[in-house]
């Protein structure tokens, strides 16, 4: 049997799920009422329901993201909400903290988010083995890693495929909570990695000035699809549950065409979903929301990956700027653009800035604002006017079911028979008289022409058979009628043929890995602590927000590397660099300042408050 593969999107509601799944989503992951990491992003229970009802018409599974880290207040209303969610049809839950693993559940499956610390192949063999079903592995791991993986446990491997990166180790950052008791992992994530920083060295000088030093591009391993496919992975996520219609119907639609491309004629693999899609739009990453892209470290560490001039979208690259022509701007490839276009480009202080396009006309675009830019400046843009305006059409994405009718004649009339692309039958019977057509001819192309008229529905009409000993006459109101019913009737038949899988949780106690856990594993609850214990584990520390240590902790954990950005590992450039840099090097941003520890046997850094002590490796 051929392993499903499948595309795994993001939805902020209800609306934006229905445009994924239109778009061409095989899989949907969505906030529940409460305790998903956006929360901002939360749905009620009735709106996950209608969803769910939409998305098994397509075969589409709708996952639901419970992963914060709990508090003890609040394990039983998080345990009635799964039971709700179980109601609905809800397919699986996306969790963190492993207080889940002890509650009173039904048979429902479990993933682990990339908040579980998912980066080593004995803890994911370790969680597959206490019944999670599949793993979101984190973004950090190369191919290598994840073939390992996939070697060690049968577990099904979700893997990040484009998206706006956290510079942290997923579920390791606690800059929110040091400065304004906002817990990333609560779901309130300040995002003080996109603030700009002044970065010090040991001698107090300033190196850079008010940069993004801790802002990173977004992520795009499309182009490494069949390699992840062969490495294990069985699912690949978009990021972007805050992100609007525009920019799910963008990446969606592009990477179901390019998994498309590698599943056509492919004897291993097949597509997870039914229906065939169709867009008004040609998809392209670049037209929505992007800081730039990198491939981050699948292929181990070989470029810098800072977006340091802005946090924001850089967007689609234009061209450079060839002159100011009185009021206007004659730009490379300026035939692009379109009145009502946004532009971003970097000027004099490497800081990003923008321009409002209120006209185009003879190839010179009129800002609604003349700045004075250097000829020579690279443009993009990052609010395409005219691609949104067709993207957000609900039309511009469709998806369709393939069904094959068959209309023939029974004892008492006419037989209308549906037979969709997973075999679902539905037919419907038509009491009347068999009457000859006037001149006795046939009729049989007006009628599947009608019968064709699929419309609105998720279906459509792709061979069409009538079958009849004579030219019978039928009314177009009654062969109408009779398709309207089949259909009708198959929507219902193909609902009810969905099969959820389901998984009951039975408690085990093989080894954890560790015996000792740190704050980093975010336990937070009296059921978590539980679970570890059962598993072996000896000695837990409190979650971070339990116990945090004002101006001396240890707030994130990252595989990004400030000196590599610089030029100035001694790992990576020790042949190139001139001089060392001065530690500890310290990021500051008004009253906020951090120390930097680098870490270079394992190759990551760590942020620390200012009042930290460490000693600083010798290279």
């Amino acid at each position: 049997m051929k392993k499903k593969i499948e595309i795994l999107a993001p939805a902020k509601d209800l609306i934006g799920g229905i445009a994924a799944i239109n778009s061409g989503a095989d899989a949907v992951y969505v906030g529940a009422p409460q305790f998903g990491a956006r929360s901002n992003a939360t749905n009620s229970i009735e709106d996950v329901a209608a969803l769910v009802q939409y998305a098994h018409l397509y075969n589409v599974p709708v996952f639901v993201v419970i992963n914060t880290i709990l508090y003890d207040n609040e394990l039983e209303t998080c345990r009635q909400m799964i039971w709700q969610l179980y109601d609905i049809g809800v397919d699986a839950l996306i969790i963190q903290d492993m207080a889940i693993m002890e509650m009173d559940l039904p048979p429902i499956v479990l993933h682990a988010s990339t908040q579980a610390n998912n980066r080593d192949a004995d803890k994911i063999k370790f969680l597959a083995d206490a019944g999670i079903k599949r793993v979101v592995l984190a973004r950090e791991l190369n191919l290598h890693q994840i073939k390992e993986i996939s070697t060690t446990t049968d577990v099904e491997l979700e893997f990040f495929v484009t998206g706006a990166l956290c510079v942290s180790f997923s579920g390791n950052c606690y800059m929110s909570v040091a400065n304004g008791e906002r817990s990333a992992n609560r779901g309130s994530c300040a995002q003080n990695c996109r603030l700009p920083y002044n970065l010090i060295d040991g001698h107090g000088e300033t190196l850079i000035k008010s940069t993004h030093l801790l802002s990173i591009k977004d992520f795009d391993v499309s182009n490494e699809i069949p390699n992840l496919v062969e490495a294990g992975v069985c699912s690949f996520k978009i990021e972007g549950r805050l992100k609007d219609i525009v920019y799910v119907k963008n990446n969606v639609s592009y990477l179901r065409k390019k998994l498309d491309s590698f599943l056509e004629n492919n004897d291993k693999y097949t597509k997870a979903s039914s229906g065939k899609c169709t867009y008004t739009f040609d998809s392209e990453l670049s037209r929505t929301f992007n800081r730039g892209y990198t491939d981050y470290f699948v292929n181990e560490r070989h470029a810098t990956i800072g977006s340091w001039e802005s946090p924001k979208s850089k967007g689609q690259y234009i061209g450079k700027l060839i002159k100011t022509v009185g009021n206007a701007y004659e730009i490379e490839n300026g035939h692009l653009l379109n009145n009502g276009d946004g532009l971003c480009y970097i000027n004099e202080n490497n800081e990003a800035d923008g321009i409002y396009v209120n006209k185009v006309e003879n190839g010179l675009a009129y800002p609604n604002v003349l700045k004075e830019l250097k000829d020579g400046t690279f443009i993009y843009r990052n609010n395409d006017a005219a691609f949104i305006k067709i993207v957000e059409r609900e039309d511009s994405a469709v998806r369709k079911i393939s069904t094959s009718l068959l209309l023939f004649e029974n004892e008492t009339g006419f037989e209308l028979l549906a037979t969709d692309e997973d075999g679902n039958t539905s037919s419907v019977q038509l009491a009347h008289p068999k009457e000859q057509t006037k001149n006795n001819q046939s009729i049989e192309e007006n009628i599947k022409t009608q019968l064709a008229k699929t419309g609105f529905t998720p279906y459509t009409a792709d061979e069409i058979t009538i079958q009849f000993t004579d030219n019978w006459f039928l009314p177009i109101s009654k062969i109408n009628e009779m398709r309207r019913t089949v259909y009708e009737q198959l929507t219902k038949i193909r609902l009810k043929n969905y099969k959820r899988i389901e998984r009951k949780i039975e408690k085990t106690s093989h080894p954890y890995p560790e015996t000792k856990l740190d704050f980093m594993y975010n336990v937070s609850n009296k059921m978590a602590r539980k679970f570890y214990e059962r598993h072996g584990v000896t000695e837990i520390e409190k979650a971070f927000e339990l116990q945090w240590d004002p101006g001396k902790s240890r707030v994130m954990t990252t595989k990004y590397c400030i000196k590599y950005e610089l030029a100035k590992c001694p790992k990576y450039h020790k042949d190139t660099m001139e001089g060392k840099l001065k530690e500890p090097l310290v990021l500051k941003q008004g009253e906020l300042e951090y120390k930097l520890k680098f870490n270079c046997k394992p190759c990551e850094m760590e942020i620390w408050e200012k009042d930290a002590e460490f000693e600083i490796e010798e290279d």
